[in-house]
């Protein structure tokens, strides 16, 4: 069974509520009804005007059958939600008038819908820029208790049992942060060791990563943030398994490890690596998944106090399905 065929089966077993808030767009359109197909989730809910939703299920030819449609312009739950985003933002200078407005925009009434309860997760950004899905996260869901960071993880399948758990590996951060601080390096290492439990079912062995090992970079100012992260993220969570600073084959390769990071604790269990900034993990995770073969899954936002998770504007209906899969499956168990 592969990894999203596993998301799917975890997603399914748990039944959780999913809001899709770009609803009349036609591709998440298609991807809620397979959804709904495929038991995936307890409710479905597509945000927008019903009867353009309808319409365009309509050329579609597809069923809206078992979907929940709301429009965030009438809804019910106006008046709650901008009281609730008010408090939120009025020491932004927000006006209670501004946040009636503002609140009924599908990206911030879908996350009030994941803050409020009345759904477990959210997936969108088929229509929406990267930026817009993780402002309306950040100023309504928040990140989770003790976190002040969101990153985002890869899930990379290597079809190689040698390495992480069976293959799969989770590679973080490789899409929000260009050059994280030394305390976001240490919530994006916590936070990927979370996803690593949820979504590749194993407890995390945590690298971080740099062009130095132990100090043999010197005192250059990378290599001196990458190991404040280290000190920083075991000061946070002292169970974790987790060393750095430490180069990729130091890494990942035992007799390396041996050699230049004699006794650590992760030899031979690596299955997270954190990169020190988002040109290592860019490159880092499309050079594994050209050059050997991997499949690589996301990116999957993580660090937030519920789960959100952004969709490339050229995503296929499928790519939601998953996507969506995924967060449901992070929202764990009620």
């Amino acid at each position: 069974m592969n990894f999203v065929e596993e998301m799917k089966k975890k997603a399914s077993a748990l039944q959780n509520r999913l809001v899709l808030p770009e609803g009349t767009e036609e591709r998440t359109i298609a991807a809620a009804a397979k959804i709904v197909a495929e038991k995936l989730a307890k409710e479905v809910i597509l945000l927008g005007k019903p009867e353009e939703i309808k319409k365009a299920a309509l050329s579609l030819g597809v069923s809206l059958d078992g979907i929940t449609l709301i429009d965030p312009e009438t809804s019910e739950w106006n008046a709650d939600f901008a009281a609730e985003y008010y408090e939120l933002r009025k020491k932004k200078g927000m006006t209670s008038e501004q946040a009636a407005a503002d609140i009924k925009h599908f990206l911030r009434f879908g996350a009030m819908m994941v803050r409020k309860g009345k759904a477990d997760s959210m997936v969108a950004g088929a229509l929406s820029a990267t930026a817009d899905v993780l402002r309306a996260g950040l100023t309504i869901i928040g990140t989770a208790p003790g976190m002040k960071t969101a990153s985002s993880c890869f899930v990379m399948d290597t079809h190689n049992g040698k390495w992480g758990a069976d293959g799969l590996m989770i590679f973080s951060d490789c899409a929000v942060i260009p050059v994280p601080t030394a305390e976001q390096l240490a919530d994006i290492a916590i936070s990927a060791a979370d996803s690593c439990r949820k979504m590749i079912g194993a407890e995390p062995a945590v690298a971080m990563l740099s062009f130095s090992t132990k100090g043999s970079g010197g005192n250059h100012e990378n290599v001196l943030r990458v190991q404040e992260g280290v000190r920083l993220a075991r000061e946070k969570a002292p169970d974790l398994l987790l060393d750095g600073e430490l180069q990729a084959d130091a890494a990942l390769v035992p007799a390396v490890t041996v050699k230049k990071a004699p006794g650590s604790p992760v030899a031979g269990k690596v299955n997270t690596i954190i990169f020190p900034d988002l040109g290592a993990g860019n490159i880092g995770y499309k050079l594994v998944q050209r050059l050997a073969g991997a499949d690589a899954y996301g990116p999957f936002l993580q660090g937030f106090a519920k789960p959100i998770s952004d969709l490339s504007r050229g995503c296929s209906a499928d790519d939601i399905v998953a996507t969506a899969a995924v967060t449901l499956v992070q929202a764990g168990s009620k």
